[in-house]
């Protein structure tokens, strides 16, 4: 059996490679030409496993399935969106998940989003197109709370990309109904925080908003930050979140933060409860999370790793552990239901230097 850090690292790279948009890709969103970016997306996309019709619209079909069947165990769990409609996930191809991307991603600035035209905006077009592709084969779930369903007019959407969750169940060697369903108890654990929190969008848009926004420093400016915050010795975070609070200005780096905190809140309730739910409903998840652990330790080749460190993927996996930790001990300590409190406001969710010593939430919010 594997322990609990290592089951949430798992599913850190499954569904987060892969869930709803942070602080990192929330850089993209400014000048970017998300036209041309999805058609350069499109087209140096990998083509996904190669399966019959048959096996894809029996796929499409089970998926969709899974996704209301999850909506359940969740609601039950977590004590959230009781009473809400049950909607239908959009169940997509690699192309699918791009187009999708292309959308959701300014319209996290405004929910207006204006096309971005200009030499500029191409260039960042074309390189926003290939980190698209890149992610496309990656991704499994991500639900999206800024987009509006097609079909229903509604806010939000719940995608499932069936050609990778495919491929992943085939390299793990799992029975495709378990594995299906263990990826929708996450996806459509996020999707249940937004439905039941509305505001979650508006603040997440208006911190993603801050940190893209302002005028952009000169590099004068930035070494001068640089400088003076290694001169002061004051203690910085580690790792990619270290290097942000010495490049941004102060103001962007409290928006960056409030992302991030946010993002490893929404990670780390959802893993949570994916184990509260998982033993209950999927009969082999000891198997699943025991292939994820041998497919997590396996060799990347170096282009992968540099991709993966541009884009912070692995510092965004060690703070979703951080996040599973503190929901842990919170439940533990007062219950799911004292712990929805911090659903109520932004004054309600944790501060950075809560998630760490959940103890100082409880204190300060219970």
């Amino acid at each position: 059996m594997t322990d609990p850090q290592t089951r949430s690292r798992d599913m850190a790279e499954t569904t987060r490679d892969e869930s709803i948009v942070t602080a990192e890709t929330s850089a993209l969103t400014v000048g970017v030409d998300w036209e041309l970016a999805a058609s350069i997306g499109r087209r140096v996309a990998r083509p996904g496993p190669r399966v019959t019709r048959y096996t894809m619209d029996q796929a499409r079909a089970e998926l969709a399935a899974a996704a209301v069947r999850a909506e359940g165990p969740v609601r039950e769990v977590t004590g959230l969106a009781d009473g809400l409609r049950v909607p239908t996930a959009r169940i997509v191809d690699r192309a699918g998940w791009i187009d999708a991307a292309s959308r959701s991603m300014p319209a996290m600035l405004t929910d207006d989003p204006q096309p971005e035209t200009g030499l500029g905006a191409k260039i960042a077009g074309v390189q926003a197109g290939g980190l698209l592709a890149f992610l496309s084969g990656a991704i499994l779930g991500q639900y999206d709370p800024f987009s509006t369903d097609p079909d229903t007019d509604e806010p939000g959407v719940l995608l499932l990309v069936a050609p990778n969750i495919i491929a992943v169940e085939r390299q793990l060697r799992a029975v495709p109904s378990d594995f299906r369903l263990w990826v929708c108890l996450h996806e459509v654990t996020h999707r249940v925080q937004f439905s039941a929190n509305p505001w979650l969008t508006g603040y997440m848009r208006e911190n993603v908003s801050g940190l893209a926004g302002g005028d952009e420093d000169s590099v004068t400016e930035v070494l001068t930050r640089v400088t003076d915050a290694v001169r002061s010795g004051k203690p910085r975070e580690k790792g990619m979140v270290g290097v942000m609070q010495l490049l941004q200005s102060p103001e962007q780096f409290e928006a960056f933060e409030r992302v991030l905190v946010l993002g490893t809140l929404l990670e780390g309730h959802a893993d949570h409860v994916m184990d509260a739910v998982g033993p209950a409903h999927v009969p082999t998840v000891e198997q699943i999370r025991a292939g994820f652990d041998a497919r997590r330790s396996a060799p990347r080749n170096p282009l992968q790793r540099l991709i993966r460190a541009l884009i912070g993927m692995d510092a965004k996996i060690a703070q979703y552990v951080r996040g599973k930790a503190f929901v842990d001990e919170v439940v533990e300590t007062v219950g799911m239901e004292r712990f929805n409190t911090v659903w109520t406001s932004p004054d309600t969710l944790p501060k950075m230097s809560e998630i760490d010593e959940p103890s100082k939430w409880i204190d300060r919010v219970l």
